[in-house]
């Protein structure tokens, strides 16, 4: 699946119906309504994959700021990280992703804050899948990066 290179660990998934479907986890731990919001024309009475990928990308994000920290010498085990994915129109009538990410790290100072999120933003999964594909704005302790 990915050339030599063996995974450490595979998600999987089945989604019937696309934004206006159903999906679920093949363990069955996720297993849900998709719809459009009401912003796009849907009637928002499900899940839109744009949530999935906010608490997936915070969710990650956090635990990555956590372990970086560590490796620091960094108490970050009180980060916290409220999310935002937007669909953005570009050219073309396209719609294309864009994150903010707005992390909280009270017990560490604005600089140590700063220099961590920065590190984690270099080896998150979900950073580096995102890099150079989509716009990712990074707040920390309300001062943007």
């Amino acid at each position: 699946m990915f050339g030599m290179t063996k995974a450490r660990y595979t998600a999987q998934a089945h989604v019937v119906g696309g934004r206006n479907g159903h999906g679920r986890t093949q363990d069955g731990r996720l297993d849900l309504d998709l719809r459009q919001p009401e912003e796009l024309g849907g009637d928002g009475e499900g899940v839109n994959p744009e949530q999935l990928f906010a608490i997936g990308f915070a969710a990650c994000f956090g635990t990555t700021v956590e372990l970086v920290g560590r490796r620091s010498a960094l108490r970050a085990d009180d980060v916290e990280i409220d999310s935002s994915v937007s669909l953005v129109p570009v050219d073309g009538g396209r719609l294309q992703l864009a994150v903010e990410l707005r992390i909280s790290l009270p017990s560490l100072t604005a600089w140590q804050a700063a220099e961590l999120v920065r590190t984690a933003h270099q080896v998150c999964p979900y950073s580096g899948a995102t890099r150079g594909n989509i716009e990712v704005a990074l707040v920390v302790n309300g001062t943007p990066l």
